[in-house]
């Protein structure tokens, strides 16, 4: 009997994406030996995402939509492991393309006793200044992984210096049920909470996650200056939610930022004429780091560039989930 594997996919207005997502993803389900199905959760879209997705599942995969109102990835994502029927669920997002082999790779090595496995993200450059910053922050930030990418593991002990997220997670459908029953929601809005560092800890903390390049998929980042931004703000309201906890190791980090970057704006509303030094010496640093770790200049220049503008926007992010666990404490969460 086929291992049964459930793709849970939560999306919001990803109807430009979806066609190429779910493309990709038959024909990695075609060459494994799952017996494949996919649970779409249309998180209160405005396009037309679900209608995209399901004409892109005809004749390929079954497909299914779940439908709510805007609630956010977080608990789209739970009412699609709900509703799965799969022994094993992957999660995968309506951006994230799968290469080729990587189903057929994770079965193998599910099939050996390796149960938990996380995506090796790749994302798209190709002449976007915005993938290409997304792309070296991640690489900068694991290098102890993507300088010498194989097939490896960690718990929650090396859990900090690898990768991950549940953009392309694979793990059985009980343990993931498991992880949510476990998981407390810190702020109020659910749209805001960080659910990828948290669930996924927890679930490190009992079983081994896996990574490997043969597992790869291809990830589609923002690429206009208004989403980039946008979602720079996100990331760090969730960065907050996920890292201001004392087993990371990013804590110290988080606990320094706000009295730190008080401190900034307060220099710079006495002394205007700081703001672009400010501005000009984050580039140089960031562009100094890309260099030494031997990238190319256009890759210096574009993450030099972009670094004050997302170290901003990422710090006005965890001034907002400041303020939500603040709120969080006063109210019961939403959910």
């Amino acid at each position: 009997m086929s291992t049964t594997l459930s793709v849970v996919m939560p999306v919001h207005d990803e109807a430009a994406h979806l066609g190429d997502t779910i493309a990709a993803l038959a024909v990695a389900a075609g060459r494994a030996s799952f017996a494949t199905d996919v649970v779409l959760v249309d998180d209160g879209s405005s396009d037309e995402s679900a209608d995209v997705a399901l004409r892109a599942a005809e004749g390929r995969l079954p497909l299914r939509i779940v439908s709510q109102p805007g609630r956010g990835r977080f608990l789209a994502r739970k009412a699609g492991i709900e509703a799965a029927g799969g022994e094993y669920v992957l999660l995968l997002d309506g951006r994230v393309r799968l290469r080729p082999p990587a189903l057929a790779f994770v079965h193998g090595r599910i099939a050996a006793g390796e149960t938990v496995w996380n995506g090796h993200v790749h994302v798209e450059t190709d002449g976007n200044p915005y993938g290409t910053f997304s792309n070296l922050l991640a690489e900068l930030a694991w290098r102890e992984y993507f300088d010498d990418p194989r097939t490896t593991s960690f718990d929650a002990e090396s859990f900090d210096r690898y990768p991950k997220g549940t953009g392309c997670f694979v793990a059985p459908r009980a343990l993931l049920l498991d992880a949510l029953g476990a998981f407390r929601l810190r702020y109020p809005d659910p749209r805001a909470v960080n659910d990828d560092t948290s669930l996924i800890r927890w679930i490190s903390s009992r079983v081994r996650i896996h990574l490997s390049p043969d597992f790869a998929c291809d990830y589609a980042p923002r690429s206009s200056f208004r989403s980039f931004v946008r979602h720079s703000v996100h990331r760090g309201t969730v960065f907050l939610d996920g890292h201001g906890r004392r087993e990371s190791r990013f804590f110290p980090v988080v606990a320094a930022f706000f009295p730190v970057s008080a401190a900034a704006a307060l220099a710079s509303l006495r002394r205007p004429s700081l703001v672009p030094a400010l501005g000009l010496a984050t580039a140089a640093a960031g562009a100094a780091v890309v260099v030494r770790a031997r990238r190319t200049p256009g890759e210096a220049l574009a993450f030099g560039a972009l670094l004050p503008l997302y170290a901003v926007a990422h710090g006005a992010g965890m001034w907002r989930g400041l303020v939500l666990l603040a709120r969080g404490r006063r109210a019961p969460a939403a959910g």
